[in-house]
């Protein structure tokens, strides 16, 4: 394991994707770690260490997919302890490449802590039997919702699993958001509408791409008119921004619309949404986002971790993203604007709890580290003796 007196702790997770969800999952879990231990060193195992680098400068930063097990166990053999997680990286045909990594770490003998994981859908037997066997042997489990409990106990997984809750919801907006939202030519003095759209795939298997454009343009109509406001489409993706510009397509009133182009940290895309009157949404952090700004929110759940969140955050949600849903998804919309002062209170009230769960998962590391890798001690004077005389 190396000198105990330097603490390197890896981080393993979709890192480098370009994903502003799991970017806000790293930022809060790094600055959870640094201020809890100062003295620890952060090794992040991305996807593109360049990217990485230039967002995250003050971390050591590895590239491992498309690495030999010679090469990556190298760096492996100088961790104190893996992180694995947070975020959803445990599903199928996706799980088995972050734990075929992960038990190499285990087989050098590192211990692994998973991080506020999400997992599911998790339905191949491959990718089950990597869970079971991989997680059984980890220092600790915790998973962000009760979905991933779930679907890690229907795999087999038979020990102790705590849920916990994003780390993205320790996250504070800040007031850059006005001046974003104006570099991007969005029309001040107006109500101001966010929505979310993502893309089909793995992550996403019923979604219809057709029918849930022709879904939210109704959506967006519906809002122009209602609440004579303007949409904002808000990517947490790039690929995020042509699904919203198809949804616009489908607009009759194309022209109150504003599809963000700009590339933004987690820190700018929260203080954007923080600026809207509205969220409505099915990207599982701009809902958080919208929450921790404190803004009335429409989950639109298109998988188990989106409906997981609205129940948690006490949000409506309707099951299915599909265009059979048009007027039940029309009259909440109506009812969330009409009762925002108390849903806003509500959900305030449910994210307060939220976060606390999240500042646990980053409290149960830094106590494993504490137990496993002591604390330098702190430079204190020597005593004296006083002389006989």
């Amino acid at each position: 394991m190396g000198d105990r007196r330097s603490v390197t702790v890896g981080v393993l997770g979709s890192y480098g994707g370009r994903n502003v969800g799991d970017e806000a999952i790293l930022t809060a879990m790094l600055d959870r770690i640094r201020s809890g231990r100062p003295d620890v060193h952060i090794l992040l195992l991305s996807r593109d260490p360049e990217y990485s680098r230039r967002v995250h400068p003050d971390v050591e930063v590895v590239g491992w997919e498309g690495v030999c097990r010679e090469q990556i166990s190298e760096h492996l053999r100088r961790l104190s302890v893996l992180v694995l997680g947070g975020g959803g990286i445990l599903y199928d045909t996706e799980a088995r490449r972050y734990l075929r990594l992960t038990r190499t770490a285990q087989d050098l003998g590192v211990p692994v802590f998973t991080y506020a994981v999400g997992v599911g859908p998790l339905t191949d037997e491959a990718d089950r039997a990597w869970s079971r066997t991989t997680l059984s042997d980890a220092a600790e489990v915790t998973v962000r919702d009760e979905e991933s409990k779930l679907v890690l106990e229907e795999a087999g997984l038979s020990r102790p699993i705590s849920v916990t809750a994003d780390p993205a919801l320790l996250l504070e907006p800040g007031d850059g958001g006005e001046a974003l939202l104006r570099a991007e030519a969005v029309p001040p003095g107006v109500r101001l509408v966010g929505m979310s759209v993502r893309e089909p795939g793995r992550a996403a298997e019923h979604l219809d791409a057709e029918g849930y454009h022709q879904l939210l343009a109704n959506v967006g109509d519906f809002l122009v008119h209602r609440l004579d406001g303007h949409v904002v489409f808000v990517s947490m993706e790039r690929d995020d921004i042509r699904h919203a510009h198809a949804v616009v397509s489908h607009m009759a009133d194309a022209d109150r619309c504003t599809v963000l182009h700009g590339t933004y940290r987690p820190q700018q895309v929260l203080d954007i949404i923080a600026r809207l009157d509205l969220a409505i949404g099915m990207r599982l952090h701009f809902l958080i986002f919208a929450a921790l700004a404190g803004i009335p929110l429409l989950p639109l759940p298109y998988a188990g971790k989106v409906f997981d969140f609205a129940q948690q955050v006490g949000a409506p949600a309707l099951r299915g993203v599909v265009r059979e849903n048009t007027g039940l998804l029309l009259a909440e919309v109506d009812r969330l604007w009409d009762e925002r002062p108390a849903r806003m209170a509500h959900t305030s009230a449910r994210t307060a709890s939220m976060r606390l769960r999240a500042a646990g998962t980053a409290d149960r590391l830094l106590a494993y580290l504490d137990s496993t890798a002591p604390r330098p001690l702190v430079d204190r004077p020597v005593p004296t003796v006083a002389s006989a005389g």
